[in-house]
């Protein structure tokens, strides 16, 4: 008896230590809406490790079928979307962008189907538009009835992308642009300057449209992001209720952290719920357009890569066209893509890619192509993509030393030429992976683990390439490691040799 009362003690003592050691790990992560506080971010282990995702940039915007930003330039008298927009739709004082939002239907979007395509082509998570600088909602929104439940294809966007997602054992986020739209979206109060419709005003001024529209700003209110407190209260109540009816594991933000004190009240709040949700477990991850000091969040480039190794994970948003489809439109290749992807790898980053959409929510011929080529290649050389870190330099080549293009949001343009030499490295433990990142045409020299290389003291012990049973002849010289050019190269273009060393 006295024996089993031991055992009971023991157990509950146990069970209220490993209750209190929760409690305590919960309350030492709750994250105030300070800087200081956020200074005990920690980079989740699923984004450093996940490197690929797949974006779907996709709304009502896509309708008219000519790219970006289509819901402000209608208004702009005189711009190319202006004149497609009264030539075929009427003037925006009478066919104004609260008419293009019915036209979308989305009738042929299958979220399972596609998917599955992004699982197999090689992306470990999924983002979804959640609301872009139209103001329109692709979620289950109480706010305001400009959403795609209510209009458009009558379906809840954002939760039938995360269920496809979560199906595909992908991660899941949202993207908001939301920040940007209250002095984006003035346009739509103007009116044209000439014509014979000169002074008559344009649709956004009408009262019965100021939810969808944004009310009238100040005349001072110019900038990105507004600078009025009651756009900034609605901007914090509308991405509050995005997170808590989804809980999404990463949210981008289309600018730097907003609004201060209430920008870093949403972001505490998203922290903790994500603990709350994970039991005491931080997994969520907050991108925007800002380098972290000491954490906090990861930095997103825009159509643009970092120069060097980021101490800090980061993201590449970029798209393989224009964020909207455009008819007509130039697609990167598969190939460009590829070689995005391990340069960002290399450099401590993950690529966030588009991947375009027609309005009705399927996707071309020539996209599919594009994703085939990716696919081909993830399978055979994601070993040295998926799960590593970055080598003691990023790389090396010409492509590392020329004064390359700068990118549009900071940084280098995220597509750039490489040649055979150009090489690119990752780690996994004790391995090293070697990128080259065009096919070579001949012996493939790295001079980085030459035998007198200051960066490797190490002497190889086996060189392989990924995604063949080739037995390669190689040689570890003073001023490079020779490999002979094999016999049969893959069918991509992007070659990995995986390196192992002497102990």
């Amino acid at each position: 008896m006295k024996k089993n009362m031991r055992k009971l003690i023991c157990r509950t003592l146990l069970a209220f230590v490993l209750s209190f050691a929760m409690v305590s790990q919960l309350f030492a992560q709750t994250f105030k809406p300070t800087d200081e506080s956020f200074k005990q971010y920690k980079y989740p282990e699923w984004f450093r490790d996940a490197k690929f995702g797949i974006w779907a940039h996709w709304g009502p915007q896509a309708v008219p079928r000519q790219g970006d930003w289509y819901a402000r330039q209608m208004y702009e008298e005189g711009s190319a979307d202006y004149k497609y927009h009264v030539a075929h739709y009427g003037h925006p004082s009478k066919f104004g962008y609260k008419d293009i939002i019915p036209l979308w239907k989305a009738e042929r979007w299958n979220p399972d189907q596609l998917m599955a395509l992004y699982k197999k082509v090689g992306a470990r998570y999924f983002v979804s538009m959640a609301t872009h600088h139209d103001n329109f909602f692709l979620w289950d929104s109480k706010i305001h009835k400009w959403n795609s439940v209510k209009m458009g294809p009558k379906k809840d966007v954002v939760g039938l992308w995360q269920k496809a997602a979560q199906k595909e054992g992908l991660r899941f986020g949202v993207s908001e642009h939301l920040g940007a739209s209250y002095t984006w979206f003035q346009k739509s109060r103007g009116a044209d300057k000439t014509g014979p419709l000169a002074g008559v005003p344009y649709d956004g001024t009408n009262p019965e449209f100021e939810e969808l529209y944004h009310p009238k700003t100040t005349p001072d209110d110019k900038e990105w992001l507004t600078n009025n407190p009651e756009n900034q209260k609605n901007w914090l109540a509308c991405i509050t209720e995005l997170i808590d009816n989804y809980k999404p594991d990463l949210l981008y933000s289309d600018s730097e952290l907003p609004f201060g004190e209430v920008g870093r009240t949403m972001l505490a709040h998203y922290y903790n719920q994500d603990i709350a949700k994970n039991g005491g477990k931080l997994n969520a991850v907050y991108t925007c357009k800002m380098r972290p000091s000491n954490g906090k969040w990861v930095q997103d480039v825009e159509r643009g890569v970092l120069d060097s190794i980021s101490p800090f994970p980061w993201q590449t948003d970029t798209s393989i066209g224009d964020w909207y489809y455009r008819t007509g439109q130039k697609y990167r290749t598969g190939l460009e893509v590829i070689q995005m992807l391990v340069d960002i790898v290399s450099k401590n980053g993950n690529l966030l890619i588009n991947v375009v959409q027609t309005p009705e929510g399927d996707l071309e011929p020539d996209v599919l192509a594009i994703l085939d080529v990716i696919g081909k290649w993830t399978p055979a050389n994601g070993e040295g993509i998926y799960g590593t870190r970055p080598w003691k330099v990023y790389g090396e080549g010409p492509a590392t030393l020329k004064n390359q293009l700068k990118g549009q949001f900071g940084g280098l343009s995220d597509v750039r030429p490489y040649e055979a030499s150009d090489i690119r490295f990752t780690t996994k433990g004790e391995t090293l992976y070697a990128f080259c990142m065009s096919a070579p045409a001949s012996d493939i020299l790295i001079t980085s683990l030459g035998k007198t290389s200051k960066l490797n003291s190490k002497a190889v012990a086996s060189v392989k390439m990924l995604g063949s049973n080739e037995k390669l002849a190689w040689k570890q010289e003073a001023g490079a490691l020779v490999i002979t050019k094999p016999s049969k190269l893959p069918e991509w273009q992007v070659v990995t040799f995986k390196i192992e060393f002497k102990k």
